[in-house]
């Protein structure tokens, strides 16, 4: 049995063997532009999962996706003789659900945009609920502080002690 590690090697091999066969031995015009994306093999390299993504419309994917069907035997054979492993892993295309996950993410970005918008239309004719700079600054005296505190004791001149009960009955 093998080791991840060597199937994960092997993956990237098969991954490079079946580009470069796509690309340079499958002559058919139905082929569209076929990215591979992505191989997976199993521990026991018996089987490996190829992952595709394809750039054009639906017929035209279907028509791809056909003619990767019809070189599937062509496309193992030439896995197996450049992989190098006692056994040829069977081979399986499947394709890759990267696009649509992408115009997913393209269509929640373009939503947050949008709402970015009103924000900013509303921020725009927006006002402060209360004063623009509500921090008061140590220089300034506040005219309502100083009418509302409490008057001090022997702030006026006046001695406190001459006014307290106490200080006319010890006297």
């Amino acid at each position: 049995m093998a080791d991840a590690p060597r199937a994960r090697k092997v993956a990237e091999r098969i991954k490079v063997i079946v580009a470069e066969y796509l690309e340079n031995r499958v002559k058919d015009d139905r082929l569209g532009f076929v990215t591979v994306t992505d191989v997976r093999v199993t521990n026991d390299l018996q089987h490996a999962s190829i992952f595709y993504t394809f750039f054009g419309t639906d017929e035209e994917r279907a028509a791809s996706r056909a003619v990767l069907d019809a070189y599937a035997g062509r496309i193992r054979s030439a896995v197996g003789k450049g992989v190098g492993t006692r056994l040829t892993p069977t081979i399986e295309f499947i394709p890759d659900a990267l696009p649509q996950g992408v115009a997913h993410v393209e269509e929640l970005l373009a939503e947050a945009k949008r709402r970015d918008a009103e924000l900013a239309a509303v921020a725009a004719g927006a006002g402060y609920a209360g004063d623009a700079d509500p921090y008061r600054r140590p220089e300034e005296s506040d005219p309502l502080e100083e009418a509302v505190s409490p008057p001090v004791p022997g702030a006026d001149g006046a001695d406190p002690a001459g006014s307290s009960p106490v200080a006319d009955r010890d006297a």
